[in-house]
Order: C-alpha cells, then structure tokens, then sequence
C-alpha cells in the first residue's frame, strides 16, 4: 500500500523536503470515491484537517469542499483522460475546521505506481489573498463601472425616476445585496418617503406610501449627514427597522445621506440577507452614486430654471412667443388626435405708450403686470396667455367648437378691458385690439404655429386700421393678402441685392421769393415686372419684415451724395438741404443716431442742410424711443422736421417735448385753403404758433394758384406740391436747380395740376404773376 512517501532514496531524505513545502502535498486514487493515500501535515495548516481523516475516510475531501465548487473539488472523478496524465490546474474553495473559507490551488498529475496503477500525485496552494484581492478589484471595476454608467445618464438628461430607479438598480448589484431604496425628503424635518425601489416583493405595505420615520437608520443617515450602517438587525439597538423591510428577512443595511447645495435631499439605502455584509468600501460606493443623483438633481433643477427663464416673460411670469408656439405646436397635435379645434389671439394694447409717457416706464410695468389677470379671467383653465414683448400679448383658447365661439371669447376679453385698470390709485382706460385666427379641426401641420401667430397679427392691425378696440377675424382675403406680403417681400429682398431702388426728389420752394432751397428724397423701386413703384406699395411690407433700415440707410447716403453733387454744381448759390424720411422703425432702433453719423461721415454733408422729417404718428406710436433718439440726433446737428401735423391729437405736446426744427402743415388742411374758412383758420393758427416757437413751416399738397397765395398771405416759409413739381429723377431736377435767377425754368409744361387746371410757364420768381395764373418751378408731370 502505497500509503507513504519512501523515506529515503539515494541518501535523500524525501519525506522532510515534502513536510517543508508551502503547500499541501498528496498521493489519491483516481475515481469517484478514489482514496487518498497520503497528505503531508501541512494539510492541517491549511485547513485544520489531520491528514489521518483524508486517509482513512474516502468522503471527507468532499464533505469539507465549499457547496458551490464541490463539482471543480472532485473534478477528477470525472476526468476525460484520454492518455492524458499532466491535466491543467484548478481553482476552488474549501471550508476549514472553523467554517472558513479557503481558496485553493490544485495542481496535479497522473503517474504510475510498481504496480503499474495511475495515481495523483499533487500538491495544494492557499491561494485566498489572491482570489480575495482579485474579487475584491472586479468588485472596484464593477462600481465604477456602474458609476459610469449612472454618470452617463444624468449627463444625458434623464428624468428623476428612471435615474433613481438605475441607482438603486446599481446599489442592488453589489454581491450580496437584496434590496435596495430611495427615500426622499420633501421638506427638512419631513419624514422620508420613498421614492424608489428595487425587490420590494414580500412588503407587508404598499412602498408607494412608505415611510422611514425618525428613530431608523435611514433618518440617522439624514441627522449624521453621512451614513448609518446595520451590521445585524438582530443584535441592534441603535436604530428601528422601517417598516418597509419587514417581512424581507433583512439582517444588515446600509443608509448613505443624498446631499445637496441647499442640505439633505433623501438617502440611498441598500440591504442584504446576511449579517456584516457592508464594508467602508460599499459606503463609499454608496456615496458615490449618491452624490451623482444630488449633481443630477442640481443640474436638472438649473436646467429647469434656465428653461423659464429662456421661456417665460421676466416682468409678468407669463410663456414667452417661444413656449406659446410650443403650446401651440401641442394643441395642434392633440386637436389633430382629438377632431378639436383651436384659436390664436393677437392682442395689442391701443395706445399704452402714452401711459408710459404720461405717468413713467414703472407705472406702464405696473399696468402690464394687471393686465394678465384680467384676461386670464375669461378664459378656461386650459386656455394660455403669453407676453410677445412690449404690449403684445397672444392667447390659445383650445377645443373650440366654431369660429363663433372664438370670436365670443375674443369680445369678451375685450369687454373686460373696459374697467379702468387703477395704478398708483391713478385709473388709466385701454382698449385692446385683437386679431383671430382658428384652426379648422384636424388641420395640423409643420409650421402652422408660426403661420396662425402670423395670421392673428395680420387680424389684429385690420382691427387697429378700422379704429383699435376691436375683434377682427383672419379670413380669405385676408390670406390673400398675406400671400401677397410675403411675395413682395420676398421681392424686395431680391431688388435690394440687385439694386432695383432709384431715389426722386420734389422741390422745397421758398415763398414768396419762388427760389428752391431743398428737396425731398423719396425712394423708388424699379420693378423689373411691375415697373416703377410707388413707396405705397412697398414701404410697409419693408418695415414689417425689417428691410426698411438696409433701405432708409441707402437713401441717406443717395440723397446726401446727391446734394452734395448739386452744390458744386451751384458753387456761388446757397447750399441746397435734403430732406428724408424716417419709419417707426428706424425711430424705434437705437442704432439710428449712430447710422445717421456714419452716413454724414462717408458722404462728407454738413449736418446742417440734412433735414431728417417723422411723422406724429411715428411719435405717437414710438415715443418711448424717440425722445432719445430725437436728442441724439439733434446734437449731430441735422435739422429735424415734424411731418403731416396736425393729423395727430396731441401735436402741441410733441412741439414742446422733442427738439424740432419745422414743421409741414398736412396736406388735408393745404386743400380746403381759398375755399373753407375752416382750412384757412387752421393754417393760420398753425403758422401763427409756428412764429411763436421758432419754427418754420412747410406746407405739403401745394397744387394750384389759389392755394399758393393763401399761403403766402398767412406768411407760410415754404412750399411743396405738385405746382411746383412732382418729384423726380435727379437729372430732372438739375436743370430746375441751374436756371438762371429771374429767369424762366428750362422746360415749359402745360400738363394739367392735380385739379385738373391746364399748367402755364410761371414767371420770373421776382415778377408777381398775373392774377388767376398759377405759378410753378418745373413741370407738373
């Protein structure tokens, strides 16, 4: 029996080099229930076992072998030899004689006995630091790995639920762990409810309406701003169980604190079925995943601030244009899925700039902030008021039945604007116009959020054009017609790049002497289709879409280059002014005084004979704006000239406010002279206050004899109409500018005035014309 090492062979004492190996030498049978023959004492090291008991009882190799590697400890029982004697080794563990675990390495070969029988023959390592480092650094890489992983998805903007629900799904992958929480802290000092979890089957409640009450680990976690570990719920005294692990057969837990900027926000809590499972390495990695969440939380929370603040109007809290087309764009798609449909308002305040005028910018922000109630209030809960900007607002009035029903809503809206709106216990009246466009159910498309905002502005100024504080609806001809805007503009834009635009001047005539100081530059469009256009074609359509200021800012320079052309032409004549005229628009942009001085730059015109004229209804409109400008551009020291006065209900206030140099009479009050006393009254007072304020006057639409001698008997400084000439080409007009003094225009024109009266050559400016003849400059074509 081979039961022994030879003790001796060739002098060698074999048996003492065996005993001092660092391992556990062994001699076994081969086979399911193969004997071991020999095991050197180190057995008993390793794993507490004399080497007598593996010897004597074949089953005790086995009964030691830990229950999930018994398979790999009796590999050999199964071992496919074919002819092979030198197998490669196995890893597997053991229970030593205290219930420990222990890794082994088994390393052995088959040989040949004197009785010619194949035995192993092995040795066995202790290999647990090894195995144990090594599980204890795929431990390390699968946290971070799961770290990562939960990073990624905050960083890519997951919603709270599914990123706590994948942080507990982390927390339960750690080996050993059953279940796994997130309570949550709605307020300090509030129980912690729970707010996710992971293997809660076999709760005794419904964990939607858990709660972790004081005195458990999990709100010790949230006192010690750290973490509360359980190493046995049996033999602890500390903490409470919460009630959402009863029933679970939880013996050991770990509560880490979900810290925020502003304090505790909830804890990350994770459990096992086993005791002393939780090591610092685990609450580190606890914390870890939840200070992600807090970081997640922190972004989501300044994203989401963000988000109003790009969304939401900062003076009334109301959506802004961007999130009301969002909501737009969302109604559509539900009326769409629904058979639903919707309504857009425009809505514009009538003439809130004179609240701001009146009574400051404050008490105007004041008003806003008081308006959005009150339209709120006729509306459903539903409904959405948004702030454009300025006193725009829109509304979306949802589900609605019939156009009908939107314009009731519209009216009443408006009817709600008819109490006085009291502010700083001053009560100020305003009206609102509004603009309707209703989507026909079912009618959804791309784009059609921006189309009906579009469409609802188009309503909204019919409504202003027909006498604000109204309601109208966007219809078909209404379409038409902004199919045609958008046509011309689109135009325009292609004529600006081609350079399509031509500038007419129309002579400004000193009275009574007849001699041209000035002209007026008024802009044309040589259309290549359409031929020559008319301002009244295009203007409005360039101001909407904002190519009146690449527009007006060319005319400047033309007219400027122009009149400096003419006055060296005239070198020994008085310098000639040009005139040219400015939009809402171009009032309204703060740029303006800054355009006009490069322009004066470039072109080398004195400031002084550029004449810059804005009409009352620019000022009423954009008052706000225009007193700085207006300033500015007085200190340039070009001239400033108030148009069509007298057409405005508050002119004189606009004399006394902005720093005017003329004034032009409107032309409805140059027709009736002669002929209405009414007309001739007016005139008068208009240039008798004119005298009074230092101001010189201009009268427009001077179109026949009759007309001119009224004005030069009320002392008028100059004139402009078509009796003395339409405006023109600047090659027309040089011919007008370089006739001799006293003598006869170049060009005799006997086309009739705009009352139909045949035209006469007029005499020499210093000869007073015979009686009932109208003089004129240049023709009237």
């Amino acid at each position: 029996m081979e039961s022994k090492i030879n003790d001796r062979q060739g002098g060698i004492d074999h048996r003492s080099v065996v005993e001092r190996l660092p391992a556990v030498a062994y001699v076994a049978e081969r086979g399911p229930m193969g004997r071991w023959l020999y095991a050197s004492p180190k057995l008993k090291e390793l794993l507490g076992i004399d080497p007598a008991e593996v010897v004597e009882d074949p089953r005790a190799w086995g009964n030691h072998a830990h229950h999930a590697d018994k398979g790999q400890a009796l590999w050999r029982a199964n071992y496919p030899i074919f002819g092979a004697t030198d197998p490669p080794p196995v890893e597997y563990r053991m229970k030593n004689a205290d219930g420990q675990t222990v890794w082994v390495l088994d390393q052995a070969v088959l040989e040949a006995g004197e009785d010619g029988e194949l035995r192993w023959h092995g040795c066995l390592y202790d290999v647990t630091e090894r195995k144990l480092a090594e599980r204890d650094l795929q431990r390390a890489a699968g946290r971070q790995s799961a770290v990562s992983e939960l990073a990624e998805r905050a960083l890519s903007g997951a919603d709270a639920d599914s990123l706590m629900q994948c942080a507990v799904d982390l927390a339960a992958r750690l080996e050993g762990v059953d279940h796994s929480f997130i309570w949550e802290q709605p307020e300090e000092g509030a129980p912690l409810m729970l707010r996710a979890g992971l293997r809660l089957e076999g709760g005794n409640a419904d964990w939607r309406v858990l709660q972790a009450p004081a005195g458990t680990h999990a709100s010790a976690a949230v006192e010690y701003g750290s973490h509360a570990v359980v190493q046995d719920w049996e033999q602890e005294d500390r903490f409470t169980m919460p009630p959402a692990l009863e029933g679970l057969g939880v013996r050991s837990s770990l509560a880490v604190a979900i810290r925020g900027p502003e304090g505790i926000t909830g804890v990350l809590d994770a459990h096992s079925a086993s005791p002393g499972r939780f090591s610092a390495e685990d609450a580190h990695f606890l914390d870890t995943v939840a200070s992600i969440i807090a970081g997640a939380s922190v972004r989501r929370e300044a994203d989401e601030s963000l988000r109003r603040q790009i969304l939401h109007d900062p003076l009334t809290n109301l959506p802004n244009r961007l999130l009301f087309v969002e909501e737009i764009e969302q109604a559509l798609a539900s009326g769409f899925a629904s058979g639903s449909a919707i309504a857009v308002f425009f809505l514009d305040l009538d003439r809130f700039k004179l609240v701001n005028d009146s009574a400051g910018h404050d008490a105007g922000d004041e008003l806003l902030r008081a308006i959005a109630p009150r339209m709120r209030q006729q509306l459903r809960p539903g409904d959405t008021v948004a702030r454009f900007g300025g006193d725009e607002f829109g509304v979306l009035v949802r589900s609605i039945e019939s156009e009908q029903e939107a314009i009731t809503v519209a009216e009443r809206i408006a009817e709600a604007f008819e109490a006085p709106f009291v502010v700083r216990e001053v009560e100020h009246f305003i009206s609102v116009s509004i603009g309707i466009a209703a989507a026909p159910a079912g009618s959804a498309q791309a784009g059609d959020a921006e189309a009906l905002i579009r469409d609802a502005d188009a309503a909204m100024y019919r409504a202003k054009d027909r006498g604000r504080g109204r309601c109208e609806l966007f219809d078909h001809a209404m379409r038409v017609s902004a199919v045609k805007r958008i046509s011309v503009e689109r135009e325009l834009r292609r004529g600006i790049e081609a350079e399509e635009f031509t500038v007419h001047y129309q002579p400004l005539v000193a009275l009574p002497a007849g001699e041209i100081t000035g002209v007026e530059a008024l802009v044309r469009w040589r259309h290549p289709e359409r031929g020559l256009l008319q301002p009244g074609e295009f203007i409005a359509i360039a101001e909407e879409s904002g190519l009146i200021e690449r527009i007006g800012r060319w005319v400047q320079e033309q007219a400027c280059r122009q009149a400096l052309a003419w006055q060296e032409l005239r070198p020994d004549a008085r310098p000639l002014d040009v005139s040219v005229n400015l939009s809402a628009r171009q009032v309204a942009h703060p740029d303006l005084p800054k355009v006009v001085s490069e322009v004066l730059e470039q072109t080398g015109l004195d400031p002084v004979h550029l004449r810059l004229e804005i009409t009352e209804s620019v000022l009423i409109e954009e008052s706000g704006w225009a007193e700085e400008t207006l300033d500015a551009l007085h200190e340039l020291g070009v001239k400033l000239a108030l148009d069509d006065f007298g057409t405005g209900y508050s002119s004189l206030a606009y004399l006394n406010r902005f720093p005017f140099d003329s004034l032009k009479i409107d032309r409805s009050f140059v027709e009736g002279l002669g002929l209405e006393p009414e007309s001739d009254a007016i005139v008068e007072a208009i240039i008798g206050m004119a005298r009074a304020l230092s101001l010189d006057v201009v009268a427009e639409g001077v179109e026949n004899g009759s007309q001119l001698s009224e004005l030069e008997r009320l002392g008028c400084d100059y004139g402009q109409g078509y009796l003395f000439a339409r405006p023109l080409p600047p090659e027309e007009i040089t011919p007008l500018l370089l006739a001799p003094a006293g003598g006869s225009p170049p060009v005799a024109s006997t086309a009739p005035s705009a009352n139909g009266a045949p035209g006469q050559v007029p005499a020499p400016p210093h000869v007073p014309p015979p009686a009932g003849q109208i003089r004129r400059l240049g023709p009237a074509a």
